[in-house]
């Protein structure tokens, strides 16, 4: 094979990649407390952390009862599938979030939400492009104030 035709075979092989449709992020919460990540899919494998519930986790990819997801910070490990559920929740990743009345920047705070405060999605979003208002998603506290958050400011969706 020529340089040229490996040159046009890479390149069509790109362009084939980058046609395929981009998936939105699948997104579980722990279900109980607690909940231990592991570093192999298998419960005989070293623990490397454990969570409390309604921890929001990013799925990468699920094999036969095992799912391996990303944590806020980053941490990628497995999971047992029975201790995720689909209930979504959302954790703050800014030192402090306004969350607002309305989805606009210039309406009142309805209450701040820490670093790490857990949120639970207050509306039937399953990505960030599909939530009521774009780029705003609305929450619930545990103590039952509800708002919106700006998306980049939260861990979840």
């Amino acid at each position: 094979m020529t340089r040229r035709a490996a040159a046009i075979a890479i390149a069509a092989v790109g362009a084939a990649a980058l046609a395929l449709p981009l998936r939105a992020a699948d997104f579980r919460s722990t279900a109980e407390a607690p909940t231990v990540l592991y570093d192999a899919p298998s419960a005989k494998a070293r623990p490397q952390f454990v969570f409390g519930r309604d921890v929001p986790l990013e799925v990468l990819v699920a094999v036969e009862g095992w799912t391996k997801v990303r944590d806020v910070a980053g941490t990628i490990g497995w999971i047992a599938n029975k201790s995720l559920s689909e209930r979504r929740a959302l954790q703050v990743r800014v030192p402090s979030a306004d969350v607002r009345a309305t989805p606009d920047e210039s309406a009142p705070v309805a209450f701040r939400s820490a670093e790490n405060v857990l949120l639970e999605l207050a509306e039937p979003a399953a990505s960030a492009g599909s939530t009521s208002a774009p780029g705003w998603v609305r929450v619930k506290h545990r103590d039952g104030a509800v708002g919106y958050v700006r998306i980049s400011q939260v861990f979840g969706i």
